[in-house]
């Protein structure tokens, strides 16, 4: 009689748990279900991984926290973030090396203001690891700079901003399908140099990356998902400039239904983390 109880007890639990609405589901960029084993199991082969999040998704940021601990046990990691501006480098790196308190470090730097829930778990894991943070971003006064004058504003700053920026002139495609996109989402508010301002942003985090890229470790780089897309954006600046390496991206959709991918999701990266549109939002 127990015996029965405890097999029906676990039926009902079972059939509770695979009756939820399922919260994500991965794919590859052909549409296909893949394991978060299978994904990480092939992260681990590459020079440099861009993880494209949705802001303020939960998913993406326990799902960053993971892959991060989970690489970190065969691979000596570099990780990075858009979330960081360049010129707070000293700052993040203080606080990682423990010479600041993160009372300190929220006072000095330009945090998000998710940053506490989001972003600290990955920052305080390189603390504990004794891992390298970059901060990756052009400040972000230079890049509303170009927003309103364009790339040629960047000309007259001083040798310092120039530093924490990637290398002048900027490369610039107009005709990448991401950046024509943006004309097109903006509609009227759309311009010449507000993608010029995407580009400075795309530009100079994979200029961090390759700055501080080291071989036989893996770089771990964090950002909106929008600058990874269909492997363009950083991408497109890093294998502009060292197209020898193995690269991996990761991005972030939501959806309705999770369980099978949309069409306009497919090739947006080598792994789509699909969320259901439902999911709680972290601010």
């Amino acid at each position: 009689m127990k015996t029965t109880i405890f097999i029906l007890t676990f039926l009902l639990a079972a059939n509770n748990v695979f009756s939820q609405k399922k919260s994500h589901q991965i794919y590859n960029a052909k549409g296909k279900k893949v394991s978060y084993n299978k994904m990480i199991k092939t992260l681990a082969k590459q020079d440099i991984i861009l993880f494209g999040e949705l802001h303020n998704n939960p998913i993406s940021h326990w799902l960053q926290y993971e892959v991060t601990s989970d690489l970190h046990k065969n691979r000596k990691l570099i990780l990075g973030a858009e979330m960081f501006e360049a010129d707070n480098q000293s700052f993040l790196n203080d606080y990682i090396n423990k010479v600041i308190t993160y009372e300190e470090l929220d006072s000095l730097a330009r945090l998000w203001r998710n940053y506490k829930t989001d972003y600290a778990p990955l920052v305080d894991f390189a603390k504990e690891n004794n891992l390298p943070f970059v901060a990756s971003n052009i400040p972000r006064r230079y890049a509303n700079l170009v927003y309103k004058k364009g790339f040629g504003a960047l000309d007259s700053l001083s040798t310092e901003e120039k530093s924490w920026i990637a290398p002048l002139p900027i490369p610039f495609d107009s005709e990448l399908p991401t950046y024509q996109k943006i004309l097109t989402d903006m509609g009227d508010h759309g311009s010449p140099e507000l993608v010029q301002a995407q580009a400075t942003k795309d530009a100079t985090m994979a200029y961090f990356i390759l700055t501080n890229y080291k071989e036989d470790f893996l770089f771990l780089h964090f950002n909106g998902a929008y600058h990874s897309d269909f492997y363009e954006g950083i991408l497109w600046y890093l294998k502009k400039n060292k197209d020898d390496k193995m690269y991996a991206t990761i991005s972030t959709v939501s959806q309705k239904e999770v369980g099978k991918l949309q069409k306009e999701n497919y090739g947006k990266a080598d792994y789509i983390i699909c969320v259901t549109d439902n999911m709680t939002k972290t601010y």
